[in-house]
């Protein structure tokens, strides 16, 4: 009746007129809203890329510093020449002169004196592992909305499972806990009647996941499984901890043909076994670029330590190798690889260390540090990417109070200040001391001219350790190769650095050394290298991994003497 009366009075044409104007306001009206609201959840819904980049680090281990391309090596290293060579490489870098070290120290941003790590490595029988207190670089990046994940070995100890690594920071983890083991089975036999299987995903045994595999090539491809099932506007944190080339020298046969022209057996299976894990990166970096992470990412290329000559390896013109606190124990391949950075193709001088990765990285992910963290590391990403000068100035690179082994080292020879039957080594700027008995130090010219085997250590600059010497001093920048011995030329350089050394070493905490646990046989635990901690053992005070030094040596004194039983 309503709209008659309308119609009435406005006549039919006007009336139909007013209402479909009227009707297609209030759609227009609508449609504005909707649409409006449709756009902006579209908008919301859609995920924008991250502008923290992808980080991706990769650890090999035991590769000397001859044994890449570009340091004029015999091996062929394309991809790792090419991807050095686009980016920057770090030609004044430092690590630690065994595995477990350089790990603790990437994993913390702290010197080994700080985390009670000082002492050699972690054994897989000893109940000891990279202390909880200390909060891990994946902890860190997770906090910043990293996903986090480890592919490869750990050696950071595992008799409990909060040592584990998806107990310190990664979200997964796939690969080996110990130091070392077969590349193809995964067994690893510690002593006669401690052998296990060493190959977990998560917490446990990956024996689903064994498909007798080379360790090189199934790690890549884990890596590679990873990146593919990961949404790339996240970010990324991926760390790639390679067991080669580490002994075991194994390869696939194919790799070796390569090299027939190296006499020496050694080393052409550590030839091989390198071209292998070239091989390997450059199928990591198609990945990367395949599923759309590699123009916001940053890959960092490290070695654990030096070269090992005896299994292969070449640190060659450098003195000394694994082991020692030469620098052919502890100068290491590194390089970085990002389109972030500034300066391209590049050699970069700066004094940089493996505990400059921890706050680097931190802080490149947009993280937070804590002041009470009390971080050795630095963040050396200006200098890396502009050439800026380095912010770190010296490097501790250990005090080893276990390791006292120097017959004439002694408080006089240390001017009354240091000890010098200690194993230390620090650097500060140009200038490098030495005391105690740094380990093994004869220069080894490249291993490719004889049949013999590298155990007779053929062809060789022997040195003389008749000379009674346990304190020495170089000049690292005018003579890299130390061959030139200045402590008695510049005392007064010996002395400042031996103040700093009794410095650093008040700082020290006490040293994690524990005897072995023979509950960690893996025939008590199903086979396998694993925790073996209850949960009441784990209630137990965690001092008692924290041994006097007096009774440490004493134990050690007792072994050698064969004192020391089971019981014991």
């Amino acid at each position: 009746m309503l709209l008659g009366a309308m119609c009435g009075r406005m006549g039919r044409s006007t009336f139909l007129l007013t209402l479909l104007t009227t009707f297609s306001s209030i759609v227009n009206s609508t449609y504005g809203t909707w649409k409006s609201s449709f756009h902006s959840n579209r908008v919301n819904n859609v995920e924008k890329p991250s502008s923290q980049p992808h980080i991706v680090f990769i650890m090999v281990d035991d590769q000397g510093f001859r044994d890449v391309g570009y340091h004029g090596s015999e091996i062929k290293t394309p991809t790792l020449d090419r991807l050095a060579a686009a980016g920057v490489k770090l030609e004044n870098y430092y690590v630690q002169p065994l595995c477990s070290p350089s790990r603790s120290q990437l994993m913390t941003g702290r010197y080994q004196i700080h985390t009670g790590l000082q002492h050699s490595i972690i054994r897989p029988t000893q109940p000891n592992c990279l202390p909880l207190e200390n909060i891990t670089l994946p902890q860190k990046l997770k906090n910043a909305g990293y996903s986090t994940h480890m592919v490869g070995k750990w050696h950071l100890g595992f008799y409990k499972r909060g040592c584990m690594p998806t107990q310190r920071g990664f979200d997964t983890f796939f690969g080996s806990l110990l130091g070392s083991g077969d590349y193809y089975s995964h067994y690893k036999c510690d002593s006669p009647g401690m052998c296990g299987y060493d190959l977990h995903e998560g917490e446990e045994a990956a024996w689903e996941q064994d498909h007798g595999i080379y360790s090189t090539i199934m790690y890549t491809q884990k890596a590679i499984n990873i990146l593919a099932s990961h949404n790339p506007k996240r970010p990324i944190f991926l760390y790639l901890a390679y067991q080669a080339v580490h002994s075991p020298l194994q390869v696939p046969a194919r790799y070796l043909k390569r090299y027939k022209s190296i006499p020496n057996l050694h080393r052409r299976k550590y030839a091989a076994m390198v071209s292998c894990l070239d091989e390997a990166v450059r199928n990591l970096t198609l990945a990367l670029k395949q599923y759309s992470y590699y123009d916001n990412m940053v890959m960092v290329y490290s070695s654990d330590n030096g070269g090992q000559p005896m299994a292969g390896g070449s640190n060659w013109p450098l003195r000394g190798s694994k082991g020692t606190y030469w620098e052919g124990g502890i100068r290491a391949v590194g390089f970085v690889h990002s389109p972030l950075l500034v300066k391209k193709g590049t050699r970069s001088r700066a004094l940089i260390h493996i505990t400059d990765w921890y706050p680097t990285l931190v802080m490149l992910g947009e993280g937070t540090l804590d002041e009470n963290q009390n971080l050795d590391g630095y963040d050396v990403w200006e200098a890396i990417s502009e050439g800026r000068p380095s912010p770190r100035l010296d490097i501790l690179h250990n005090i080893d109070p276990v390791y006292t082994k120097a017959k004439n080292g002694s408080w006089k020879a240390g001017y009354g200040i240091w000890n010098t039957a200690i194993q230390a080594a620090l650097r500060i700027g140009d200038w490098k001391l030495l005391t105690g008995v740094p380990g093994y130090g004869d220069w080894i010219p490249p291993q490719t001219f004889s049949k013999l085997l590298l155990a007779n250590r053929w062809h060789n600059e022997r040195v003389n350790w008749d000379r009674g010497k346990s304190i020495w001093l170089f000049n690292i920048t005018a003579d890299p190769y130390e061959r030139v011995d200045l402590s008695r030329r510049y005392p007064h350089v010996v002395k400042k650095m031996l103040f700093r050394l009794l410095r650093y070493n008040k700082t020290a905490v006490p040293c994690r050394f524990p005897p072995k646990d023979y509950r960690s046989n893996p025939q008590y635990n199903g086979g396998v290298w694993g925790p073996w901690y209850t949960n009441d053992d784990e209630d137990e005070d965690d001092n008692l991994l924290s041994y006097d030094l007096e009774q440490m040596k004493s134990w050690k004194k007792a072994k050698r003497r064969g004192k020391f039983n089971r019981k014991t």
